[in-house]
């Protein structure tokens, strides 16, 4: 399975980006965002299970809201509200019998 991930980019902060993964097949585990700020783990954003359960950080709580499109593989992360403490490398997770990471795209968030 490959992920492609897409939305990355540089942003003001209190502003809004939306970032995508692309499954190039069915997942019918669990698919999600984690990040990695500079000098810093890889931390778990936001997940979401194939029938829409989701989990957040409490960091992004009523910030960012993890969607699925079981019908076209994908997930979104829709980041509102954006801080300079989420200036990271976002990786999409999915899980189908064993782990897949997408190559990380970038978001940065300038005050």
């Amino acid at each position: 399975v490959q992920l492609v991930e897409s939305g990355g980019g540089l942003v003001q902060a209190g502003g809004s980006l939306r970032l995508s993964c692309a499954a190039s097949r069915s997942i019918f585990g669990i698919m999600g965002w984690y990040r990695q700020g500079p000098g810093k783990q890889r931390d778990l954003v936001a997940s979401i299970t194939s029938g829409g359960d989701t989990n957040y950080a409490d960091s992004v709580k009523g910030r960012f809201t993890n969607a699925r499109d079981n019908a076209k593989n994908t997930v979104y992360l829709q980041m509102n509200s954006l801080k300079p403490e989420d200036t990271a490398v976002y990786y999409c997770n999915a899980w189908n019998l064993i782990e897949y990471w997408g190559q990380g795209t970038q978001v940065t968030v300038s005050s």
